[in-house]
């Protein structure tokens, strides 16, 4: 067998502990950080994530490591499963202990919070000549820890990077494919999240299967129109980094970002919705970054804006809804929106 390098991955909630297993089962040395020592010392003595996979048997090949400059020692890929906004934090945590050969990956969805730079942004600036790669696309984290089928893409500058990556993680039951559009990666995976609210809201409402339809397609068209004026391919937008993540993410009650437009569908307030889901939600922070860019590229993003509204309280669902269906009447997209192929 063909040696493998040592993977760190940090984080350790549901999606980190998920994709730490996955390439655990692929033989490839695996190390599990996080901040909770006593989870992870939980983890090591019985083999589950009792908070967030409480029914899946992690792998015994599967290390623990609670002590970050331990975690990173010697470890050629780096692989970072944190929240947004805790993100450009872990960066400047992580580079006095990184190995000389170490190259960045990261799991995390969405923006730097209050700038609305795009992860790979950071990376760039903190971690300036390394290898980076982002890894992305239709995934739960309790289906891909169970060992269902799925897929997912790996997108890097690099291409040798991202073609070695998507190895690592490749396996029976779970595709990794590759690319070279890391910002349009970044940016489906992102925008899925704010898009999932609109849908989950209207399903809450009880505004039935075409109303959830439209949206998720009228959703796609705010991506690719945002994704076009910041240059990210369209292709990579039509595949499972954009258009994959957001079926998933609008039509599956496995996603956070769903459940919270349900509850506010049903007229429950925002923080109670947050709290009883008890795990980030992303698109809270997201949606004020997506419509800061389109505002900043002079697009009119109306299911997008109409999320940051709600999500604000400045408008009900039921008002956001009348807003956007007494929009005037216009070509479904303007000529020549695609370009040429």
């Amino acid at each position: 067998m063909v040696e493998r390098p040592t993977l760190a991955v940090l984080g350790a909630g549901s999606w980190g502990t998920a994709l730490a297993a996955l390439a655990a089962r692929n033989h490839v040395p695996t190390r599990l950080w996080g901040r909770d020592a006593s989870a992870l010392a939980r983890m090591a003595e019985t083999h589950r994530n009792q908070r967030y996979l409480p029914d899946v048997e992690l792998p015994p090949e599967l290390a623990y490591e609670p002590d970050l400059a331990a975690a990173l020692r010697g470890a050629q890929v780096v692989l970072i499963v944190v929240p947004s906004h805790a993100f450009a934090s872990i960066l400047e945590e992580i580079a006095p202990w990184l190995a000389p050969d170490a190259r960045i990956a990261w799991a995390t969805k969405g923006f730097e919070p209050g700038t609305g730079r795009f992860l790979h942004e950071l990376v760039a600036e903190r971690l300036p000549g390394r290898a980076a790669a982002v890894v992305t696309g239709p995934s739960f984290a309790k289906e891909v820890a169970a060992g269902m089928p799925s897929a997912v893409t790996v997108h890097s500058d690099d291409d040798a990077f991202a073609h070695e990556l998507a190895l690592l993680l490749h396996a029976p039951n779970f595709r990794a494919y590759s690319g070279s559009d890391v910002l349009g990666a970044e940016l489906g995976g992102a925008m899925k999240n704010v898009l999932a609210v609109a849908t989950g809201v209207a399903d809450g409402m009880q505004l039935g299967l075409n109303a959830r339809a439209g949206l998720i397609t009228r959703g796609m068209n705010e991506m690719l129109r945002l994704g076009m004026a910041l240059g990210a391919r369209p292709e990579t937008l039509m595949g499972l980094a954009g258009l994959g993540d957001l079926v998933l993410t609008c039509t599956g009650d496995l996603s956070r970002n769903r459940r919270l437009g349900l509850a506010l569908g049903r007229g429950q307030a925002i923080d109670e919705a947050v709290r009883e889901i008890g795990q980030v939600v992303e698109s809270v922070l997201t949606a004020d970054e997506v419509v800061r860019l389109a505002t900043k590229h002079g697009l009119d993003l109306p299911i997008s804006s109409g999320v940051r509204a709600v999500l604000h309280g400045e408008v009900t669902p039921a008002e956001g809804l009348k807003l956007l269906m007494g929009r005037q009447q216009k070509p479904e997209y303007p000529k020549g929106l695609f370009g040429p192929f």
